[in-house]
């Protein structure tokens, strides 16, 4: 990366406004909620993954900049692009994930969340814990202006000090006027400086060290203000 112009992976494009991003951040959270409450128990991950995708076309997604993702309970530990295995139904006492990166217009929303059915305590601390270690990190972005490395470097130890594994190929990136790649799609856990507010997602996928599953939480970096129901 010595040889790329750092300034230049915050770049963004004519049509990029701060207002319109915290917008489209918000449809695309409450798309994830709208179809957590459509996941139950007895549903086939395969049809999850089509409710999800009708509940975004209604919403008015022109397109995903990435596919859509709905996770049941071993699948949860799969990394971002890996296939599911197929079949997987959602069990009474169980684990899913949500991972989405809608287009609004000509607007990127990503984000994820992790959801639990049933009263299953380590499956309810997994959930907690990818959400809390997500906050742990942005407040350290935050207050002490990290990189992106250290950023995750940091998110590594927390995540083994939880007992958990975390993942490091899912590991934050721009996010943009539609396409941000053409900036730079590389990840946030290779960025040499501070990011800026914006313009980047931080996402924390963490796997349970011996059990099939895990939990994965993902927003906007973005001070307290946008998160006053959270911290």
């Amino acid at each position: 990366m010595s040889t790329v112009d750092l300034t230049d992976l915050e770049r963004v494009g004519a049509s990029f406004a701060a207002d319109t991003m915290l917008t489209v951040r918000d449809k695309t959270r409450a798309a994830i909620h709208a179809i957590a409450g459509r996941c139950h128990p007895g549903m086939v991950e395969e049809d999850a993954v089509e409710m999800a995708k009708d509940i975004l076309k209604a919403a008015g997604m022109r397109r995903g900049w990435h596919d859509v993702y709905v996770r049941f309970g071993s699948n949860t530990t799969k990394t971002f692009g890996a296939p599911s295995d197929p079949g997987i139904v959602l069990g009474a006492d169980d684990i899913f994930l949500i991972d989405i990166g809608p287009v609004w217009e000509q607007w990127e929303g990503d984000g994820g969340d992790t959801f639990v059915t049933g009263t299953d305590a380590d499956m309810a601390r997994c959930a907690r814990d990818a959400k809390a270690l997500f906050h742990e990190v942005r407040a350290k972005w935050r207050d002490d202006k990290l990189t992106g490395e250290a950023l995750y470097q940091f998110a590594d130890r927390r995540a083994s000090e939880l007992g958990w594994k975390l993942n490091l190929d899912l590991s934050g990136h721009r996010i943009s006027d539609f396409p941000h790649a053409a900036v730079y799609e590389g990840p946030l856990a290779e960025v040499p400086f501070t990011p800026s507010p914006l313009l980047w997602v931080l996402e924390i996928h963490i796997r349970h060290p011996e059990k099939a599953y895990g939990a994965f939480f993902e927003d906007m970096l973005l001070d307290d203000t946008y998160f006053s129901d959270e911290v």
